[in-house]
């Protein structure tokens, strides 16, 4: 229970007036130093022939814990720089206990921003796919997304107890860390590499949605286990049916309310008539998924997919963009924050047994998904090596688990460490790999023959 305001501000030293300027100072600040700092990082990849989302999480990187400290989520029990707590305390007039209090107090904000950013992407994503070429790999997608889930889940889970005697629930947490992709870093990609509307795009990305789904029930049998809980088929059984039918009524959707979304946005008036009207869809998709026990970002692409046959696709297209370009950044540039590179140091005696597991981690990690690009039959070539990195960037979703794991205090700290470099290292690995990929194949020759 918080203390109360008076007692609050007597701790604090400062008064009301004082605090709010503070967490103004601070709030505007943080978007400041995101994005001019993002933005520097952008322009140098662009030189560098690299994807611009991994100069967004570099420069998440070096703002955050593992750098200057001028953003540091609370979770991280880092603490803001001397200069910042110095800089803002004499602006506000307050003492730098006050401003690291601000700061724990006012980030749940700039963490509901980035959310907004993921599902604006992922809104765009989904106007952007071809639903016919996306039903189309279905199969394709749910042979990757089954492959790239179970693979790294098994060998993982199987690895860490047979080789570094973990037990049985952390292992199998761990093992639950690589099972997801992020599929907002997947879909910035192909999107910057112009690949999305490609068939391994399509597969990738619908392949993405599948394991979000497959992650969803995974982390809620794992949860149950951690809790000490039963497994119970029928409430697992309820998850997976609920995504199923949520999927189905997206696909039905977009070939029936894209007329009724058009009849309406036909008669508004005032301005900015598209960009409301689609986010009313893009907030009601959101709460529809989360209502029913799934992950909002999947109604935010499922929204995507219900305005792509719309007559104002490209007027939302154009509408959206903008909004991605602000607040997919900072989504970014927050995953970079929270990155502890410091784990990296193998002279610290302490970091070397992080650094072996997570090793293994990430060769699982990676093998896992690149394998799963060999899973699926296709009648036309494609490039399956593509495939199989897209699948690989854990992002903010191994993050998550991440969370959930120290939470609950179920990682040993060179398990947790381990899982961080694995998610830190699929994330940045990918970006540059599918850079190489793509452009030493021109971005047209397929890397094979059809299979049979």
């Amino acid at each position: 229970m918080p203390p109360p305001p008076l007692l609050l501000e007597l701790a604090l030293d400062a008064s009301p007036h004082q605090l709010e300027v503070a967490e103004t100072l601070l709030q505007v600040g943080r978007y400041l130093v995101i994005f001019v700092a993002a933005r520097a990082m952008a322009e140098l990849m662009v030189r560098l022939q690299l994807p611009t989302i991994l100069g967004e999480l570099l420069a998440g990187v070096i703002i955050g814990v593992s750098g200057f400290h001028l953003i540091v989520p609370p979770e991280t029990q880092a603490q803001l720089s001397a200069a910042v707590l110095g800089l803002l305390g004499s602006l506000a007039d307050v003492g730098p206990e006050a401003v690291a209090h601000v700061n724990a107090e006012t980030f749940p904000s700039l963490q509901a921003v980035s959310q907004i950013g993921l599902f604006s992407l992922l809104f765009l994503t989904g106007l952007e796919s071809e639903l016919d070429e996306l039903v189309a790999v279905g199969v394709q997608a749910t042979t990757v997304a089954v492959t790239g889930v179970v693979l790294p889940f098994a060998l993982g889970t199987a690895g860490l107890m047979l080789l570094f005697h973990v037990p049985l629930v952390p292992a199998v947490f761990a093992g639950a860390a690589m099972t997801a992709t992020s599929i907002g870093i997947t879909a910035s990609v192909f999107g910057e590499l112009r690949w999305l509307k490609r068939k391994e795009g399509q597969i990738v990305i619908g392949a993405a949605v599948l394991d979000d789904i497959l992650g969803i029930v995974i982390l809620a049998v794992v949860v149950a286990v951690a809790g000490g809980g039963t497994l119970a088929a029928g409430p697992i059984l309820q998850l997976c049916l609920a995504a199923v039918v949520f999927v189905v009524v997206a696909i039905v959707l977009s070939r029936t309310a894209a007329p009724a979304f058009d009849w309406v946005v036909d008669r508004l008036k005032a301005p900015g008539d598209v960009a409301v009207a689609s986010f009313v869809v893009l907030t009601l998709c959101c709460f529809a998924a989360q209502a029913i026990g799934l992950e909002a970002a999947l109604g935010a692409f499922a929204a995507g997919l219900i305005l792509s046959a719309s007559r104002h696709s490209h007027d939302i297209d154009a509408a959206v963009k903008p909004l991605v370009a602000l607040f997919a950044t900072v989504f970014f540039v927050l995953i970079g924050t929270g990155m502890d590179l410091s784990v990296l140091n193998p002279l610290d005696p302490a970091n070397r047994e992080g650094l072996v597991v997570a090793l293994f981690l990430l060769v699982v990690a990676i093998a896992g998904k690149i394998a799963a690009g060999w899973s699926y039959f296709s009648k036309d070539p494609t490039n399956r090596l593509v495939v199989g990195l897209g699948m690989m960037p854990r992002g903010e979703v191994g993050l998550i688990f991440l969370g959930l794991g120290t939470q609950a205090g179920l990682l040993t700290p060179a398990l947790e460490a381990g899982i961080l470099l694995m998610v830190i290292g699929t994330t940045f690995l990918a970006p540059v790999l599918l850079r190489l990929v793509i452009g030493a194949r021109n971005s047209e020759a397929p890397l094979e023959q059809p299979a049979a």
